[in-house]
């Protein structure tokens, strides 16, 4: 498959919610989808992966950080079409099923890297100065982040 088509099927990903000391991790994307605004490190599940692996090299490649997983945190649909419309499926251009985790961080330095722009420590009252991924604050309050 090349780049510019689309698979039949939604794409399996992971993402991980880490809170510390009143502050959650976000990355500012720097690839479609949703690029320029800010969400949870995580990404697509590569063949032969476990979600756990996935989630472990997903949160290094973008932040630099090692991690613990921890709970599921919570399972979605995330479909983007183009122009932003429901359910017209040659609209579709992502499709992704994300398994959301909690985890914790364990060693690393927080650098930017990979498909992030950018990498910080977000106090979570200060959530609302942040262009957030499509749902992001809807995946967090269903978690009990917000």
């Amino acid at each position: 498959m090349n780049a510019d088509e689309k698979p039949a099927w939604p794409v399996p990903a992971v993402a991980a919610v880490i809170v510390e000391d009143g502050r959650i991790l976000l990355v500012k994307r720097a690839a479609e989808p949703s690029k320029g605004k800010w969400s949870v490190p995580g990404g697509s599940v590569e063949w032969g992966e476990s979600l756990v692996d996935a989630l472990k090299r997903e949160v290094h490649e973008e932040t630099g950080l090692e991690i613990e997983v921890e709970k599921l945190a919570g399972v979605f649909d995330l479909i983007i079409t183009e122009p932003p419309v429901t359910h017209h499926s040659s609209l579709i251009t992502h499709h992704y099923i994300v398994v959301d985790y909690f985890a914790h961080r364990t060693g690393g330095i927080l650098t930017p890297g990979d498909d992030a722009e950018d990498a910080r420590w977000v106090p979570i009252e200060e959530l609302d100065r942040y262009e957030l991924s499509n749902h992001l604050r809807t995946r967090l309050r269903h978690m009990g982040v917000l």
